[in-house]
């Protein structure tokens, strides 16, 4: 039997990660360096996480679609500074004798705007909502993490076309939102959400939104990116409609995404020596009921339990009789499930449950007749989780004055916010040693900026990003 005691996460958070991603089998390593196996209890989360998101897309009118995995290049180049930006990212196809050069998608815009670029002719076609599911590769040259940083990964993508520039960018401050409230609502995560500097925009965009956390080791986390494109693309692949006044224009486009990295964010942020702990509402398994000794009269109340149970709430009973109770209470701690309840003799005698909440390890003893209290307590936990993670973040973030501040505070494994100047000159300097994040519409906490200009913004800053 394999132990399941873990490196403590404070003192080695890398390998923490590692020991939890493996011991509760979320992901195999292939054997290709930086591509995994994406195991069935993770690929649940993922499943939870994309069918509530995608029921929220949905009620926005957002379509799902499937588009090539494959992209010429020619499409690719089609728009320079996004070819150019992904360039080292691309894994190319073996060139075949009189074929044009095949890319695997690093992301799906080329190919899906030529596409739009048939699909739309008039403004009555506007706005087009679309949305797919897949996966992607970009051929990472940094180090590679299981979901935060792989070379191929799943990810949702949405891309919208609108008649005004106006409507295409309320749309992608609109989809920043969503994935804020989802993130908060789903996964009980607090983020910083603003826009990227210049120098990190993603390539194409005329601006990018994002959502931020910081991991325990201080380095910055991307969960969620919105792009609004203008028409740098529309021009491009000549997305072109007819106005009501009978003119004719290119279109204004947004793109949004996020990724199965949502995962390595609820472990990082979540999670602690014992191993995940997952917010109710994206678990696998909500509640687990765990009989004390594997015995027909304890197995039987049991189900009664999960009878009750499991019309509302992801629910089952651990009847293996090959391990111990001990064993299994420390197993569903390791893989996170919110609620464990325990039933010996005690609990049948006294018609009560021994309820023992994930999060915070409290022990709750509730009576058999009052079982309807356990989605309450779900609800409680997921509550706990996100203020805890709020607190969290709050204590990772320092306002800092000075050059040597900054350096200071990233070197311990914060996030720094300075009141920043937005000058391209101090934004050259500043990436040279730093990774910058996020730039909000907070007011500047100082009248300078850290280089002496007046300060216009805030910008949060980190030593490194994932």
């Amino acid at each position: 039997m394999v132990s399941e005691k873990l490196t403590q996460r404070k003192e080695n958070f890398a390998k923490w990660y590692e020991e939890v991603v493996k011991k509760a089998r979320l992901c195999d390593y292939s054997n290709i360096h930086g591509i995994y196996v994406i195991m069935p209890y993770a690929y649940k989360i993922w499943e939870n996480i994309s069918k509530n998101f995608d029921h929220i897309l949905k009620e926005d009118g957002v379509e799902n679609a499937y588009f090539p995995l494959f992209v010429t290049e020619s499409q690719l180049k089609r728009e320079a500074s996004h070819f150019n930006g992904f360039t080292p990212e691309v894994a190319w196809l073996e060139e075949k004798s009189g074929e044009e050069k095949i890319a695997i998608r690093p992301t799906s815009e080329a190919i899906m705007y030529e596409f739009f670029s048939k699909w739309i002719e008039s403004y009555r076609d506007l706005p087009l909502k679309i949305n797919q599911w897949c996966n992607i590769v970009r051929w990472e040259i940094k180090m590679t993490h299981p979901f935060i940083r792989s070379r191929e990964f799943l990810w949702q993508e949405g891309h919208t076309a609108h008649a005004t520039a106006k409507e295409a960018e309320n749309y992608a401050l609109e989809a920043l939102n969503r994935y804020k409230k989802f993130v908060e609502d789903y996964l009980a995560l607090e983020v910083v959400s603003g826009r990227k500097p210049e120098s990190e925009k993603f390539p194409g965009a005329e601006t990018t939104y994002t959502l931020e956390i910081v991991m325990p080791d201080g380095k910055a986390l991307q969960l969620g990116t919105s792009h609004f494109l203008s028409q740098n693309f529309s021009k491009a692949f000549g997305i072109k409609f007819k106005t009501k006044e009978g003119n004719s224009d290119f279109v204004y486009q947004t793109s949004w995404g996020i990724t199965i990295r949502l995962i390595g964010a609820l472990i990082s942020i979540h999670g602690d020596d014992r191993g995940l702990v997952l917010p109710p509402k994206i678990a696998p398994l909500q509640v687990i009921i765990i009989p004390t000794k594997n015995e027909k009269q304890l197995l039987n109340f049991a189900k009664e339990v999960e009878k009750k149970l499991e019309k509302s709430i992801r629910v089952k009973v651990d009847d293996d009789s090959l391990h111990s109770f001990g064993w299994k209470l420390n197993h569903y701690d390791l893989l996170g499930v919110p609620i464990k309840i325990e039933i010996g003799e005690k609990e049948i005698n006294e018609k009560e449950l021994t309820v023992v909440k994930r999060n915070d390890s409290t022990k709750i003893r509730i009576k058999f007749e009052e079982i309807e209290k356990i989605p309450k307590i779900l609800e409680q936990i997921q509550a706990e989780m996100f203020e805890k993670a709020k607190a969290y973040l709050k204590e990772k973030i320092v306002e800092v004055k000075s050059y040597k501040e900054l350096e200071k505070n990233l070197k311990e494994g914060r996030m720094c916010k300075i009141s920043w100047c937005g000058s391209k000159e101090c934004e050259e300097e500043l990436s040279k040693n730093f990774s910058l994040r996020v730039i909000t519409d907070e007011k500047p906490f100082s009248e300078k900026c850290i280089c002496g200009k007046e300060a216009k913004s805030v910008l949060y800053i980190t030593n490194s990003a994932y």
